[in-house]
C-alpha cells in the first residue's frame, strides 16, 4: 500500500474532519479526491497509489464518513455545508487551487466550488454526474442510503454488495467485491460488518419532496468554460444521462467527455478508459 498521513481539519461548526494525505510534488497544485454519498476516501486508494510522487494527493471523508465526526443536526449533511468543510480546508492547508476529482456527490460539491470560488479550480473531474440528475438514478439511490444493514463476514458483505449492484458492475469477480466491500464498510464494536457512515446521511435526501424544484447547476458548467475538465460518464449510469453528458462537453472550451463502457454508476477511476483520460487531463493541468 502507498504510504499517506491521516491527517484532520476542524469545520466550522466544530467537526473534526478526516483526509488521507499522499505526498507528492509541492510545484504543482494537489489531487483532491471528494467521494460519492455513502463512500470515503478509501475509495480513491488505487488513484492515489498511482499519482503520489508526481502528485500530491488529497482523499476526503466527508462529515458523518469513515474517519469524519459524525454531525449533530443531521440536516446539516447537504452539498452545501459539504463545501463549507471543504473550504475551512483549503484555508488550514493555504491551498490555493486543486485538481478536483468529484465522484456523484463529490462531483456536486466540485460544481458548487466552481460557483462560488472558480479561482481555485486548476483542473477538474466530474465522475458520473452533472448539473441534472436522472429521477431513476434519484430514485434508485434513496432505496437504499440510510438502510443499517450489518453482515456477519466479508464474504457475506461481498455477497450482499454483487446481489444489490450487480448489474452496475457486471464484469466483476468475488475479489473486486470483497474489495469494494473493504472500501465502503468497516468492522463495528459488536463484531459484524456494517456501512461506514452515519445513517442518518439518508434524512434529508428520503424526506426531500419529490416535486420540489432543482437548484439550477448549470452555471457551474460554465464557470469551468476555460478550466481543463474530463467528463467521465458509466455506459450502464442511470445518474448522468448521454445527453446532458454531452451539453456539459458543448459547454466547454477545455472540456472532455469520455464514456466508461461496461460499468454503472459510478466509474471506480481504475479502468484503462478512466485512467488514460486521468493521465490527458493531468497533462493539461501541467
Amino acid at each position: 500500500m502507498t504510504a499517506f498521513a491521516d491527517r484532520f481539519w476542524t469545520s466550522r461548526d466544530g467537526l473534526k474532519l478526516h483526509f488521507r494525505d499522499y505526498a507528492g510534488r509541492s510545484d504543482r497544485p494537489p489531487v483532491l479526491c471528494l467521494p460519492g454519498l455513502t463512500r470515503n476516501a478509501r475509495d480513491f486508494s488505487d488513484l492515489a497509489a498511482r499519482l503520489a510522487g508526481d502528485w500530491r494527493v488529497l482523499c476526503v471523508d466527508l462529515r458523518g464518513r469513515g474517519e469524519s465526526a459524525y454531525a449533530r443536526d443531521a440536516a446539516s449533511y447537504n452539498p452545501m455545508q459539504y463545501a463549507d468543510d471543504l473550504a475551512a480546508l483549503f484555508e488550514q492547508e493555504g491551498l490555493e487551487r486543486a485538481v478536483f476529482v468529484g465522484t456523484s456527490l463529490g462531483g456536486l460539491i466540485t460544481m458548487i466550488t466552481a460557483m462560488m470560488a472558480p479561482q481555485r479550480m486548476a483542473g477538474v473531474l466530474l465522475n458520473d454526474v452533472g448539473p441534472e440528475i436522472d429521477p431513476a438514478g434519484l430514485e434508485r439511490i434513496r432505496t437504499y442510503v440510510g438502510q443499517g444493514r450489518s453482515f456477519a463476514t466479508w464474504m457475506h458483505a461481498a455477497r450482499a454488495l454483487e446481489e444489490a449492484q450487480g448489474d452496475v458492475f457486471p464484469d466483476y469477480d468475488l475479489p473486486k467485491w470483497l474489495a469494494m466491500a473493504k472500501r465502503c464498510m468497516a468492522v463495528g464494536g459488536n463484531g459484524r460488518i456494517h456501512f461506514d457512515y452515519d445513517m442518518k446521511i439518508a434524512e434529508p435526501i428520503v424526506d426531500a419532496p419529490l416535486d420540489q424544484p432543482a437548484v439550477d447547476m448549470w452555471p457551474a458548467i460554465a464557470a469551468l468554460k476555460d478550466v481543463p475538465t474530463l467528463l467521465l460518464r458509466g455506459e450502464r449510469s442511470d445518474v448522468l444521462a448521454p445527453s446532458v453528458h454531452q451539453r456539459m462537453a458543448g459547454l466547454l472550451d477545455r472540456g472532455e467527455a469520455v464514456t466508461v463502457p461496461g460499468v454503472g454508476h459510478a466509474p471506480m477511476l481504475e479502468e484503462p478508459e478512466a485512467m488514460a483520460a486521468i493521465d490527458r487531463l493531468l497533462a493539461r493541468v501541467q
